[in-house]
């Protein structure tokens, strides 16, 4: 049973075949999604997915991109859906200073606001990193945010990055670009970080996995991932998923 940790199925992308992408998962073994919200509509749609399926869980927060637009009633709104007993972390958030919407300053501030709110509420964190890799460290560490830990979000960085986040009580979740081909630093990463600190995601619709690069992701395809990081260290693909899977319900708090 394979656990993809951040799937983002309340994309406009499924809207026309979500209960066959759906289908597709459980096929294939796929025994439960975390779906993130980062806005106010996605936040509401992951909801709804909660609702409806009960293998379906939601992470709630406010993207850094999006980190200007975020008012002090959306961060209560979060507060307030944190108690929620399908509300198993919060974020995506973090920094992107890729894209340059929202300045850094503002990004950062609503970063340190997202990690104390989870602090309070004692929900793990799940961090988005474009670009940012050295201040984002450096805000986890000034914030304790190692007191909830959390996932790095698509794991980017190099090993030794890695490391100082696990040191950080962080799991390292990895994607599609794992089973890229010369995707130098996921492989490295997969290989030295111990099973007992990854997880697998899909991030979908987006970074899918060989050999569908270029299509559409979905949460069937995060046993690619699974094939791949076994592959890597030399296990079995079952050893991969049960220990993926049982990482990601010890760290959202799932029975």
């Amino acid at each position: 049973m394979f656990f993809d940790t951040h799937a983002h199925l309340n994309a406009e992308q499924y809207n026309e075949d979500l209960q066959e992408v759906i289908d597709r998962a459980l096929n294939e073994g796929i025994s439960n999604i975390v779906v993130v919200g980062f806005d106010r509509p996605t936040i509401e749609k992951a909801m709804e997915l909660t609702e409806k399926y009960d293998f379906i869980y939601a992470s709630v927060g406010w993207h850094p991109v999006d980190a200007i637009d975020m008012t002090e009633d959306d961060l209560q709104w979060i507060e307030e859906l944190s108690s929620h007993p399908k509300v198993v972390a919060l974020g995506e958030m973090g920094l992107d200073y890729y894209w340059d919407k929202s300045p850094k300053d503002i990004q950062q501030e609503v970063f340190r606001k997202q990690i104390r709110l989870a602090k309070k509420v004692k929900l793990p964190i799940v961090i988005h990193n474009r670009d940012a890799t050295a201040d984002i460290v450096e805000i986890l560490k000034e914030e304790g945010a190692g007191e909830v830990g959390g996932i790095m979000h698509c794991f980017s960085g190099s090993a030794e990055i890695a490391k100082e986040c696990v040191d950080m009580n962080f799991f390292i979740s990895l994607g599609g670009p794992v089973t890229f081909k010369n995707a130098k630093k996921p492989k490295e990463v997969a290989d030295v970080i111990p099973l007992e600190k990854l997880l697998i995601e899909t991030d979908c619709p987006y970074l899918t996995p060989h050999p569908f690069r270029g299509k559409r992701n979905e949460p069937s395809y995060v046993k690619l991932v699974a094939e791949q990081i076994a592959e890597i260290k030399g296990l079995s693909v079952e050893e991969v998923a049960q220990a993926t899977t049982e990482n990601a319900k010890k760290l959202f708090g799932i029975n």
